[in-house]
């Protein structure tokens, strides 16, 4: 059967970031805010002065370095090259910038959907159960479909009520996967846990979901079948913790936090480059852990 010219594919691979098959729009599109991610300030739809004419980052392998860390945690799940090679054709918006500002906003709305592309597939490898599977495996079609539109089509797009319906497949999905074998874990779905030392916590098929970790230290603690669904990692200390099987963890959430050589990750998931950097230390024992952050839901 041939492809869909309207698509660039359906697959694991088609939901990765291919920079080569883009117009640097994650350089274009979002807004930067001077902050330890970003050295400088970048409004919305403003190239950054390190993309080069030839789409690719001027400093690309030095942006932590440069005070760009929150660069290297960006992941448009594939949106880019949808958008830059199906959608317009491969027409460069430097080539036309008469299509530039329509180009950019496809791009924001392409971006969510493909990263609900990627949530599905997990989902569905999961084995849900069949009726859910059924579900799931409709809603991946019609996303799916959505992809496929014209840029007017997506832009005329309710994007958040789209993500929303499917957010209570993929949360159904977790659910049963915390549940097979085994009762599920705490419910710490949206909670609020800045700093929290969570060492000793057991969150073995914990409800993780838009979970606040920045900066919380996990080191030691079991995650197997905790759902990890857009929980913020940035600066979690992962050293020596087991993410194996771990639910809906995604590598920029890796990229975003700490860890060491054993911290034990998921399989198709890669240790950060800057992991290795961080020396391994005795890990101090505490009697009791800190109490948690008030539950909150997301």
């Amino acid at each position: 059967m041939a492809e869909n010219p309207r698509s660039a594919g359906t697959g694991r691979e088609a939901l990765r970031a291919d920079c080569s098959r883009c117009f640097g729009l994650c350089c274009v599109v979002p807004a930067f805010a001077a902050s330890a991610d970003f050295a400088i300030d970048k409004p919305a739809g403003q190239p950054c002065p390190n993309l080069r004419p030839d789409h690719r980052c001027g400093i690309h392998t030095d942006l932590r370095g440069r005070g760009f860390s929150g660069c290297t945690v960006f992941d448009c799940f594939g949106a880019g090259q949808q958008v830059a090679q199906v959608t317009f054709g491969g027409r460069d918006w430097r080539a036309e910038p008469d299509s530039a500002q329509v180009m950019f906003d496809t791009f924001a709305v392409m971006r969510p959907l493909h990263e609900l592309l990627w949530y599905l597939t997990e989902a569905l490898a999961l084995q849900p159960p069949a009726g859910l599977r059924a579900e799931l495996d409709r809603a991946r079609t019609e996303t799916v479909g959505l992809t496929e539109g014209s840029p007017q089509e997506l832009l005329a797009l309710d994007v958040g009520a789209h993500r929303d319906r499917v957010n209570v497949l993929l949360s159904r999905a977790g659910d049963a996967a915390r549940s097979r074998g085994g009762r599920p874990g705490a419910d710490r779905r949206g909670a609020q846990l800045f700093g929290a030392d969570l060492r000793g916590v057991d969150l073995r098929r914990a409800n993780l979901r838009g979970a606040l970790l920045i900066g919380a230290d996990l080191r030691e603690v079991d995650l197997h079948l905790a759902d990890l669904t857009g929980a913020d990692l940035r600066g979690a200390d992962l050293r020596g913790s087991d993410l194996t099987g771990a639910l809906f963890l995604h590598q920029s959430q890796l990229d975003a936090a700490r860890g060491d050589t054993r911290t034990r990750l998921p399989a198709g998931l890669v240790r950060p480059a800057h992991w290795t950097a961080l020396a391994v230390t005795p890990l101090p024992r505490t009697s009791r852990p800190a109490r948690p952050a008030r539950r909150g839901r997301r």
